[in-house]
C-alpha cells in the first residue's frame, strides 16, 4: 500500500496506482500524436501552427480539443507524386 501525503494521507494499493498509470500514459499518448500531427500540417501562419500546438499541450483535455476543432483545419503539405533523379 502507498501512502501519500498532500496535505493529508491518502492511501492507494497497487492496483489503483498502475490504473493512474495507464490513464496517464494514453494521454500522453494522445498528446503526443496530436503535436506531431500539428507539426506536420500548414496552417496557414505560423501564428496558427503555434496556437494549436500550444492547445495540444494542455493537460488531459488539449488533445480532445485539437482533435475536435483543429485536427480539419490543418492541411498537409503536398508531396511530389515522382522522386526526383539526382543524376
Amino acid at each position: 500500500m502507498f501512502t501519500i501525503y498532500l496535505g493529508e494521507r491518502i492511501n492507494m494499493d497497487i492496483a489503483t496506482v498502475m490504473v493512474w498509470i495507464k490513464i496517464s500514459v494514453v494521454f500522453y499518448l494522445f498528446t503526443i500524436l496530436a503535436i506531431i500531427d500539428v507539426l506536420r500540417k500548414d496552417f496557414g501562419t505560423i501564428g496558427k501552427k503555434a496556437l494549436w500546438g500550444v492547445i495540444a499541450l494542455i493537460p488531459f483535455v488539449g488533445w480532445l480539443i485539437y482533435l475536435i476543432f483543429g485536427f480539419r483545419k490543418g492541411k498537409k503539405p503536398e508531396r511530389d507524386s515522382e522522386p526526383a533523379n539526382n543524376v
